[in-house]
């Protein structure tokens, strides 16, 4: 097999992006010839075996399947593998299971090469016809196993029924054989090919079988499987036949309108419907084309290229003399109305290939139709094209249209009422929930631009050039979709080709490519620059921009137009600053979520672009010495025409102080009480540009403190997407808004709203981060004002704040939301820090930080894990200058993170975060984490084995967790789990030799703390904790069995059942804790604990005897 590999590269613009490498791979021959004769040689012996044949057949599949691209290259060997094949079938001594495999591998060839191609080379002789018809007559319709047998035999036959001779001739003598007369040849076919499934083929071939079709139409209903493949059987067979061959097409009509097919809830038959009423139309009209129609030169190249101008002129007369002529006794049927009424009905399904059978079908009946009826069909058309009708009508009046127009029906005058409704659905876009339907619209009408250029002359489009070159330009730029973007790109170019009016064509094309406009960004930030350059286009894509697409339903797609805007600003700042800023003022304040995120956003890229402009263009220096920007001049007063030098006046026009402070106000009222807390991001990084502009260049300042004033009172309030908006907001706000209000903004009123209260843990999160953004514009300097910088005085408070929220685990119906606080608080360190160590580092203590994060690099969560890890090491580098990092850490892998990580353990500084940290870990649940947490904590355990020092300062530790953490559930549970497998693992055996070890003594003490719990998880480690501590030689041991001998007789009764299961095990394993004279007794009594509360108490108190521990007493309730 020869190949051939082509690479073909295509650049996506000028964003950057790597070229597109397309590899295509050609087959030169059929080389597998060989391996295909063994396989169908082999057949006769593997039928039999259903594995052995399974495989055979998957084999050839295979290969049959590499040609599906290319089936031409198993043409020179059709022949012989049909032959070799009908061999195996044509023989008597062939039992059935060779046959049915013989044709299934015929049908695998045909799937591959297409059944037109290869059922002609079936033989198809007339000694052929009897013996297919009679191994077809042998085959069970109802076997769903030899489906291919029969499909194959159908194809064969209908191939028979083409000899040149009448069937009734192979009749022979029809006497009866025995009782009953020999059936006709005909009459089996035609009994076959009506109860089976494939028969397609076969029946369009044969005589008169109308009237059955029309029975079968009439009978069957869509609501039986078996009847609706039936239907589309007879349906597909009536579409099949000639037209000319229907004897009676008004009566077909007639049954097709009783059927209602256009109800039917399955696409296939109404879309056989549609297709077979519109070639019954074409049989009630002459079969002609319209001389009427608009023609574009001529149909051949060469009769183009030779036509004289003199020839030309004459033909375009002569149409108009043999119109009047053919249409004056051309009488049109009635059944021709009822055909486009059914036509026009398809063009409004819900079904693309319903409507897509439709618009051909109206291009192909208008083509037979006088000029005036034709002209109605066109109007009936563009009565689709209605904001009434659904996004299918649209859909399917733009291929009408396109049909139309490709044909030469779509006559010039109509132009006029036909692009306008173009140019709108070029841009067709309808809110459906969560998104949107109408691509397929869009999709649909830049195909009816690309057969516009094709079917006019220049000077017939030349009036509608600029809409129409804006319209594609927008879609091929600015729609969501990649298939509507490259098909307008492809729309644009044949426009340049063919019509040769768009202006700068070529040099739009040369930028804008099919390939070009794959990438999204790139056509929103580059090409959209480069394309608004050209004056023709520049008002209609910003004009686009702010009405369609920053009030967009897709977030990514607002955002992306306002960058788009901020982009476009310098082509047209005039029109930015008078017309497109007011009505973004305007739509800024509107009630719609999606339109005030946009436009909020657009008008601080806007003001920000315009504030660039002015500084590039015109600008000076008032007498306060502040700058006053020439771009924002425009917003101000409205009048001024050109840029100038701006007067302190000027802040008294139509954007005055009032005026803006109120628009703020209520930017700030509505968007952070009524969007999420990303929106509320975004937006307020918005704000902050617009803010940012017009006060610190306009000296708008007396405004600000109530502005500021109004976020801390933000901060307080009972609602939580208010909190998040004004905690955002502050962190937005510009330095010089924030000066002197550093104590008041950051420490007092953002580290109220850091506080755990309520279920505000988006605006904790989202205060955490303001701290850091709020500090790294204010400055760091060691001895600054603690009112205006980060100094000495003030940087502990700060650093509180952040650290606080490291100990945030909020918890509800979404999980541990107070990751989120975390994740922040992290960020924020390191921002804070990173600020900090580089101006002023020796006001830094950064021990309780780090130790913060080594607890949080050795939780269980790998997300959060994985981030404190990656500040963690960076830290340390920043403090020790000298450190080389040598290994590169994945820290989401538990495998790779806790080995590192505990390690700290061996540091005291470290040991009790690390350790607090690495208890819920052990203590959880995901088995990687526990597996790999646990494993890395007993490998340190060991190394301490013989350092008792080590040892004991561990265990202090480990009681100081559990000491401080008694009514933590979240702490308590996982670290009960923990102990039970360290003391399983006998990590502190060098305690268990010495008798009442403190470290037993007092976890003892604190484990009792337990045994008043509800919590059934708490209660079951707690049990297992008892039964470790079981191995501590002394009093302490008599204690141990006390606790379990009173959870015996717990009233939970799966407490007791643990209890009693976890006792049995533990002096399994410890043999020195009871007598062996009363150990089967004990095993005995623990067996049968399981019964009711008052026979667990005698069974208790018999144990406690066994075990020689004192009874334990019952206390009376006292009853006040």
């Amino acid at each position: 097999m020869a190949l051939s590999e082509t690479e073909n590269g295509c650049s996506g613009g000028e964003g950057g992006e790597t070229d597109a490498i397309v590899n295509t791979c050609v087959l030169g021959g059929f080389s597998e010839s060989a391996e295909t004769r063994a396989l169908i040689s082999s057949l006769p012996e593997i039928h039999g075996d259903m594995g052995t044949s399974e495989s055979a057949t998957e084999r050839f599949l295979v290969i049959m399947n590499r040609y599906q691209e290319q089936p031409h290259l198993l043409d020179p060997h059709l022949e012989w593998i049909l032959n070799l094949i009908l061999d195996f079938v044509r023989s008597e001594d062939s039992p059935p299971s060779l046959v049915h495999l013989g044709f299934k591998f015929l049908y695998i060839i045909c799937k591959v090469r297409g059944y037109k191609i290869f059922m002609q080379l079936f033989p198809h002789e007339v000694s052929d016809v009897q013996p297919v018809l009679d191994l077809l007559s042998r085959q069970d319709p109802t076997d769903s196993e030899t489906w291919e047998t029969r499909y194959m035999l159908l194809l064969w036959l209908s191939m028979t029924c083409l000899i040149p001779f009448d069937l009734y001739r192979l009749d022979g003598h029809l006497e009866a054989e025995g009782s009953k007369p020999r059936e006709p040849i005909m009459d089996r076919i035609l009994a076959i090919a009506k109860v089976s499934e494939a028969h397609i083929i076969l029946v369009y071939r044969l005589g008169d079988f109308l009237d059955w079709s029309l029975t079968t139409v009439s009978q069957t209903n869509d609501h039986s499987i078996r009847d609706i493949k039936v239907l589309d059987g007879v349906l597909q067979s009536l579409v099949n036949k000639h037209t000319q061959r229907l004897h009676s097409p008004p009566t077909v009509l007639q049954c097709l309108e009783k059927k209602h097919l256009s109800e039917s809830s399955e696409a296939m038959l109404r879309k056989l419907g549609v297709k077979l009423i519109q070639r019954l139309g074409l049989t009630f009209l002459k079969p002609r084309l319209a001389a009427w129609r608009y023609q574009r030169g001529s149909r051949s190249l060469a009769a183009n290229l030779s036509m004289s101008q003199s020839a030309a002129a004459s033909a375009a007369v002569t149409p108009e003399v043999e119109t009047q002529e053919q249409e004056e006794d051309y009488d049109i049927p009635e059944e021709v109305e009822t055909v486009i009424e059914h036509l026009l009905v398809g063009l409004k399904d819900k079904e693309t290939i319903v409507r897509w059978s439709a618009a051909k079908g109206i291009g192909r009946v208008t083509g037979r139709l006088p000029k005036e009826l034709a002209d109605e069909v066109v109007g009936s058309v563009l009565d689709s094209f209605s904001f009434q009708e659904t996004d299918n009508a649209w859909h399917g009046g733009c291929l009408a249209l396109a049909e139309l127009g490709r044909r030469g029906l779509l006559l010039p005058s109509r132009l006029t009422d036909v692009v306008p409704l173009i140019i709108k659905s070029l841009t067709y876009e309808e809110k459906r929930g969560a998104c949107s339907v109408g691509s397929n619209v869009r999709d649909a009408a830049c195909y009816v631009c690309w057969s516009f250029a094709r079917a006019y002359e220049p000077k017939e489009l030349e009036p509608f050039v600029t809409q129409i070159a804006s319209a594609l330009l927008i879609t091929a730029v600015f729609d969501r979709n990649v298939n509507c973007r490259r098909a307008a790109s492809a729309a644009f170019q044949e426009n340049v080709g063919r019509q040769g009016t768009f202006p700068y064509g070529i040099e739009i094309l040369t930028a804008a490519d099919y390939y070009a406009v794959g990438n999204l960004n790139n056509c929103y930030l580059n090409i959209s620059v480069y394309i608004a350059g050209f004056p023709e286009y520049t008002k209609s894509m910003i004009d686009h921009l702010v009405a369609m697409k920053i009030n967009h339903w897709d977030g990514v797609i607002r955002e992306l137009a306002t960058k788009a805007l901020h982009n476009l600003t310098p082509q047209a700042p005039d029109y930015m600053a008078s017309t497109v800023l007011p009505q973004l003022l305007t739509v800024a304040v509107g009630m719609d979520l999606h339109s005030r995120h946009g436009a909020i956003l657009a008008c601080g890229e806007v003001t920000h672009a315009l504030y660039k402009v002015g500084l590039q263009t015109n600008s000076i220096r008032d007498k306060s010495g502040e700058c006053v920007s020439a771009g924002w001049q425009w917003v101000i007063d409205d009048t001024i025409q050109t840029l100038h030098l701006a007067s302190s006046g000027a802040k008294d026009g139509i954007m005055g102080p009032k005026r803006m402070q109120s628009f703020l106000f209520t930017c700030q009222l509505k968007l952070i009480s009524g969007v999420t807390p990303y929106a509320s991001y975004i937006v307020f990084d918005g704000l902050h540009c617009m803010v940012y502009v017009y006060c610190h260049c306009l000296f708008v300042l007396t405004c600000l403190d109530v502005l500021v004033s109004q976020y801390i009172e933000g901060l307080k309030s009972a609602q939580m997407l208010t909190r998040c908006g004004s905690a955002l907001a502050l962190g937005c706000l510009p330095r010089f808004m924030i000066h002197s209000k550093l104590k008041q903004v950051c420490l007092k009123s953002v580290y109220i709203s850091c506080q755990k209260e309520g279920n505000f843990t988006e605006a904790r999160r989202d205060a955490v981060r303001s701290i850091a953004q709020v500090c790294a514009k204010a400055g760091v300097c060691a001895h600054g004002s603690p009112d205006s910088v980060v100094c000495s005085e003030n940087v502990a408070e700060v650093y509180g704040v952040l650290l606080s929220t490291m100990s945030d685990y909020t918890t509800d119906s979404r999980g541990d939301v107070g990751a989120w606080v975390r994740e922040a608080a992290m960020t924020s360190l390191m921002d804070l820090t990173m600020l900090v160590a580089s101006s002023a580092p020796e006001i830094l203590s950064p021990d309780l930080m780090m130790c913060c994060l080594a607890q949080q690099a050795a939780e269980k969560i790998d997300r959060y894990r994985a981030h404190a890890g990656t500040i963690f090491l960076p830290m340390i580098f920043t403090y020790t200058s000298n450190l080389q990092t040598t290994t590169s850490l994945n820290w989401n892998a538990p495998s790779q993170a806790f080995q590192y990580i505990a390690q700290l353990l061996g540091l005291p500084e470290y040991q009790y975060h690390t350790l607090l940290g690495l208890t819920v870990s052990v203590g959880g649940i995901t088995e990687s984490t526990v597996h790999f947490s646990s494993q890395s904590l007993f490998d340190y355990l060991k190394g301490i084995q013989e350092n008792t020092i080590a040892l004991e300062q561990f265990g202090d530790t480990l009681l100081r967790i559990l000491r401080d953490n008694l009514r933590n559930d979240r702490v308590c549970v996982p670290f009960l789990k923990m102990l039970n497998q360290m003391l399983a693992n006998s990590c502190f055996e060098i305690f268990t030799t010495q008798e009442n070890h403190q470290f037993c003594v007092d976890l003892l003490g604190l484990c009792k703390e337990f045994k008043r719990s509800k919590d059934i998880s708490k209660l079951s480690a707690c049990v297992a904790v008892f039964c470790g501590l079981i191995q501590f030689q002394g009093e302490v041991r008599k204690k141990v069995l006390s606790q379990l001998l009173l959870l015996l007789c717990h009233s939970f009764p799966v407490i007791r059942k643990t209890t009693a299961s976890q006792m049995y095990e533990m002096l399994l394993t410890y043999d020195d804790v009871i007598d062996p004279e009363v150990l089967d007794d004990v095993m005995t009594s623990l067996s049968d604990t399981n019964c009711d509360l008052n026979t667990v108490r005698t069974h208790r108190n018999q144990l406690c005897d066994w075990l020689g521990v004192t009874r334990p007493k019952v206390v009376a309730k006292v009853i006040l």
